[in-house]
């Protein structure tokens, strides 16, 4: 890139004359790529509100995971100097979160952190001939030196035990190394509290486990394919197996993952999966939160399932490969006692299994950090040291972790419906989405399907048509003239339930009769309460019956359902359709035991 590329403000050859600000010390992010970048992210908080300082970002090009670094950069919003500028610009201070690029070139002091927990992972060294077992990445002489001499001035490690690997490793960078704890385990320390809020961003409701599915990137980590490639059984098996009403399936990738083979492309994999409730976690912003938010997490090698493990949340370990990793590490030592998912075998009684019997191991919560919610100060402390001027006065804080939008889970696969009553006024209700064959519970079944099905022809079969919408949107009229006219138009379907809100679903039965069912917006999902009123109709009871409310059982878990008339809105298109003879029995529906 020539010099006609090189941005002039605040750095350049006539940033004297145009900058503002023209005396700040600088302060240069050197991003490898997205993952890199998150912690830097994490320590930008640590430089708020202090007039002396000027941030600036550049990017080294040498990573093969460069997707997504221009677009967060934009969304960080500081001057970005081309790498080959950014390599002849003095700074006070250049931070970075991997090893890659000429850091050794960069004209200022350089700060180096790690971009997961701590140093664990082999990765093939740069240097020609360096020997058949890669060492580990970050604390071995071939990152860690140039020329002999340590690239760094401050090495930033989270543990003492680290520092005891660097100077078995390489004891030439040993008087580098700084103490200075985890900021991004602090962030997750300090969300706890909020962890309810969490869960409500998730569509989480009273009796819920959300499951946390999460890989790594690499051909043997869970959702990769150079092992056993477990994941095109495991995906359709964790929506299908667990009852759709008491668990909440969603997963968290590697940004490496989601930026090496592109976001599109991962949507485009895990459709089926996604169309039976699972909810893809931003990776930058959302992952975190989820983390707090995770009942189990079925995980793997990575730092994420590390770090889930430090947090006291069981762990089952879906790929459990460790040749990867440096023997000595901590991670290492968890991934060989760590329980394993057997993918081949029923889910449920393992995930129930591992979180009844779950015993936190102290490992990971005590080796995660040495200095546990005292990061902010050791690294600014570090930080402003190395620039060579004092710190503020107000202390050092991270940012909080923002609350996720609402994102419950947008399930337009058919389920399988089994319901029970337990007596009056009460009844059991388990949904299954998409399984491939009958759910293992006895009890009444029918199939309740989502308007936006994939497939046309789940309608044909459907005994309860179901969408969610605001009350008033125009594209489908008013809940009472959608369902009429759906009803209308699939003669085998016995209720027709429109969803205006979490708590609240507006139903119409073959006989036209027009229903408000209403419940705690964390209760019950309004679409399982719709399936108990059709198989409390199907089984002859009479609305009569149900003056104090139904009671929906999800599990273990009663909700209270208020069944009233609704009023009927004015139609919006033409004068309303004459009443459909009453359905023929429905010829999905049928009684099995197990």
């Amino acid at each position: 890139m020539g010099r006609a590329e090189w941005i002039r403000v605040p750095v350049g050859d006539e940033a004297e004359r145009w900058a503002t600000r023209g005396r700040c010390r600088h302060v240069l992010l050197i991003v490898h790529n997205v993952t890199s970048a998150t912690r830097l992210l994490d320590v930008l908080p640590l430089f708020r509100d202090d007039l002396r300082v000027q941030l600036l970002a550049t990017c080294t090009g040498s990573s093969a995971f460069r997707a997504g670094t221009t677009e967060l950069l934009a969304e960080v919003g500081v001057p970005v100097l081309p790498w080959d500028q950014a390599l002849r610009t003095p700074v006070d201070l250049a931070l970075s979160a991997s090893f890659g690029g000429q850091l050794q070139s960069c004209h200022g002091n350089l700060a180096i952190l790690s971009h997961g927990v701590g140093y664990n992972k082999r990765l093939r060294s740069r240097e020609p001939g360096a020997g058949s077992r890669e060492p580990v990445f970050g604390l071995s002489p071939e990152w860690l030196l140039a020329d002999g001499r340590p690239i760094a001035d401050a090495l930033v490690l989270s543990h003492p035990e680290q520092v005891e690997r660097l100077r078995a490793a390489c004891p030439e960078a040993a008087a580098t190394a700084v103490l200075a704890g985890d900021p991004c385990f602090d962030r997750l320390l300090a969300a706890r509290p909020r962890r309810d809020r969490f869960r409500r961003a998730l569509g989480m409701r009273r009796g819920q486990r959300l499951v946390l599915l999460n890989s790594t990137w690499n051909p043997e980590s869970l959702f990769g394919d150079g092992g056993e490639d477990v994941l095109p059984a495991l995906l359709p098996r964790l929506t299908a197996e667990l009852p759709a009403d008491e668990y909440r399936v969603a997963a968290v990738l590697h940004p490496n993952i989601w930026h090496g083979h592109g976001p599109g492309q991962i949507r485009m994999w895990l459709d089926r999966a996604r169309r039976g409730g699972l909810t893809l976690v931003d990776p930058l912003h959302g992952w975190r939160q989820a983390l707090l938010a995770a009942d189990i997490t079925l995980g793997d090698f990575g730092s994420v399932t590390y770090y889930s493990a430090a947090l006291g949340t069981p762990v089952l370990l879906g790929a459990a490969a460790s040749d990867g990793l440096g023997e000595d590490s901590p991670v290492a030592a968890f991934v060989r006692a760590a329980p394993r998912l057997d993918p081949y075998r029923p889910l449920r009684p393992q995930l129930d299994a591992a979180t009844a019997h779950h015993v936190p191991v102290p490992g990971p919560a005590e080796l995660t950090s040495s200095a546990p919610g005292d990061s902010a100060r050791l690294l600014r402390r570090t930080f402003y040291g190395l620039m060579g001027i004092p710190e503020p006065t107000e202390p050092a804080l991270l940012d909080p972790l923002p609350l996720p939008p609402y994102e419950p889970p947008d399930r337009t696969a058919p389920l399988r419906v089994i319901t029970r009553l337990r007596g009056a006024g009460e009844i059991d209700v388990a949904r299954y989405a998409q399984p491939r064959g009958e759910p293992d519970a006895d009890g009444e079944v029918h199939t309740a399907v989502h308007e936006d099905t994939l497939d046309p022809r789940d309608l044909t079969l459907a005994d309860v048509i179901l969408r969610q919408g605001a009350p008033d949107d125009l594209r489908f009229g008013p809940p009472a003239a959608w369902a009429s006219e759906v009803l209308d138009r699939h003669p085998h379907c016995g209720l027709a339930a429109y969803i205006t809100g979490p708590g609240d679903c507006t139903a119409l039965t073959r006989d036209r009769r027009l229903l408000r069912l209403t419940t705690d917006p964390h209760a019950a999902d309004p679409g399982a309460c719709a399936s108990a009123l059709y198989a409390w109709l199907a089984a002859g009871k009479g609305l009569d019956e149900l003056a104090d409310g139904l009671t929906v059982w999800t599990g273990g878990t009663p909700s209270q359902v208020g069944v009233v008339p609704a009023e009927p809105a004015p139609p919006l298109f033409g004068p309303p359709s004459p009443p459909s003879p009453p359905a023929p029995p429905s010829r999905n529906a049928r009684r099995y035991a197990t």
